[in-house]
């Protein structure tokens, strides 16, 4: 069960008396003690790690958030979003003391691609830009007459699309070029968060490695796209060695958080890396789909990034010497979220996954091109947007809730094909609560991909990832590879859906070329 206080979530055990638990925790322990935090496009979480990466039981806090601008594509206050961000560590450190008496590191995850400039006094001056924001999209042309495409892909991982930096950055320049000028630093949000804890707005390798300025290869901002599209290297951050980490809060923030300023803080690593490493995919043979807000699938590698990938693909950076390659999908639980709330859907959970599962496979009579908030992989279309065919007097709500889910699975069917290419018949992991809430889901797609999936175990996947990431870089471990991970239930495909769904895919591809090219 979860418990409510001043909509601030913690989750407790039943089977757990918390007070005995804290006090033994207290005394004995002499364990590292490590905060981790997730600042997800929907909320922040947090917990407590021991030193073998073992959660802290009863120590996790969720709070969800209202900036839906992140995940809408519309402009973000970046010291609200700051400030809710401090309210969580407020939430996180006074449940800490119940545990602990003191804090040795705090790691970090954040999600990718958020950008903010920042004035010579360090405030915020433009705002918080997120990754579904598109209205960059028309400068994606001018980036693909200025640069070969086909060779910065693979050099920066990223493909031209208003997700990423670079038409993010031609944009503000062209439609708002005062406010450009007065902008001295371009940030994330988490190095805007530590340029307020630490007075240091230094990155990390993670964070900057899906920007699409950064030169995958070295391990370094890339000059010909940085100084092409008119930013100086150094307006950009720095970029942190292996094992940096910033100590000593600002006055403000020691006093209000005293567990936590002796802490070594790491500076924040991608989201998706973390949750590779969280749900145990740290390795060529294991590839981490997850479906929270938005979706994703990636394989974790280590050494130098290849030179050569797939069109359809990114290549970003857990640290330096491991990287992912995948594909994110713009529109995952936040599209299931509409559907039920603008069909209104009002079904308990329970009811409603079982007219999931009592339904036939493509039996709707429905289209879908699930891209509400745009499209990303596999086309990388940077003026797509969602769109149904079919309706009919007799299309129901349900239908058309079934019909978005099946889709997003068809567009992981498409993406799973292009792994296959550098990581062939890997085992799909199932991450992400979105999806790992839904039995219907996870059964659908593993009859749409014609796989077996598994589920991870870790249904916090990214706040362990970034915790593990930290014991490895203070030796606490020997390498996240050789912590082992609890597989946990296997759903397999049934091959008469599997035939149905794979005929569904190939109509969705035909009105996916005929409305987009």
């Amino acid at each position: 069960m979860s418990t409510v206080i001043d909509e601030v979530v913690l989750e407790d055990r039943p089977d757990i008396d918390l007070s005995v638990l804290a006090a033994s925790l207290r005394t004995e322990r002499e364990d590292t003690i490590t905060l981790a935090l997730d600042i997800g496009s929907s909320g922040v979480r947090a917990a407590l790690f021991g030193g073998r990466g073992d959660e802290i039981k009863g120590s996790r806090v969720s709070l969800s958030h209202e900036f839906s601008e992140v995940s809408s594509g519309s402009d973000a206050d970046a010291d609200a979003l700051l400030g809710f961000v401090e309210r969580a560590i407020d939430v996180a450190v006074a449940r800490a003391e119940s545990f602990v008496s003191r804090v040795d590191y705090v790691a970090s995850s954040c999600f990718w691609h958020s950008l903010v400039g920042v004035d010579e006094e360090g405030r915020a001056s433009t705002p918080l830009l997120g990754w579904a924001d598109t209205r960059a999209a028309k400068f994606v042309e001018d980036l693909r007459s200025q640069f070969d495409e086909a060779e910065t892909h693979p050099r920066t991982g990223a493909r031209f699309h208003p997700s990423y930096w670079p038409a993010k950055l031609l944009w503000l320049k062209s439609q708002q070029p005062e406010l450009f000028r007065k902008v001295k630093r371009w940030l994330s949000l988490p190095d805007y968060a530590f340029l307020k804890f630490f007075g240091d707005d230094t990155t990390s390798v993670s964070m900057a490695s899906a920007t699409g300025l950064f030169n995958q290869q070295i391990c370094a901002w890339d000059s010909e796209m940085s100084i092409g599209i008119g930013i100086a290297i150094g307006q950009l951050p720095a970029i942190a060695p292996s094992g940096k980490t910033f100590q000593s809060l600002t006055e403000d923030y020691a006093a209000r958080w005293p567990v936590l300023d002796r802490a070594g803080w790491f500076p924040a690593i991608g989201d998706g890396a973390a949750n590779n490493i969280g749900a145990a995919c740290v390795t060529a043979d294991r590839a981490a789909l997850m479906i929270g807000t938005s979706g994703a699938m990636r394989v974790l590698f280590s050494g130098t990034p290849r030179k050569s990938l797939p069109q359809e693909l990114f290549c970003y950076r857990a640290d330096r010497d491991r990287f992912v390659i995948g594909g994110a999908l713009s529109d995952g639980g936040g599209l299931v979220q509409w559907m039920r709330e603008t069909l209104r859907l009002d079904f308990e959970i329970d009811d409603l996954q079982e007219q999931l599962c009592d339904s036939a496979p493509d039996s709707h009579g429905l289209t879908m091109l699930p891209f509400w908030s745009g499209e990303r992989a596999t086309g990388w279309n940077a003026t797509a947007t969602g769109s149904i065919v079919g309706l009919t007097a007799r299309t129901k709500p349900i239908d058309m809730l079934r019909a978005a889910m099946e889709a997003i699975c068809y567009r992981f069917a498409l993406l799973a094909k292009a792994i296959d290419e550098v990581a062939p018949n890997a085992t799909i992991v199932a991450a992400g609560n979105a999806l790992l809430s839904s039995p219907g889901w996870l059964q659908m797609l593993a009859d749409v991909l014609g796989r077996p999936v598994e589920t991870s175990q870790a249904h916090e996947a990214s706040l362990r990832g970034a915790a593990l990431l930290a014991l490895e870089a203070i030796g606490q471990i020997d390498s996240i590879e050789t912590i082992d991970s609890a597989g946990g239930e296997v759903y397999e495909p049934d091959p008469a859906r599997h035939e149905v769904y794979a005929r569904a895919i190939e109509r969705q591809q035909q009105f996916y070329e005929k409305l987009m090219k």
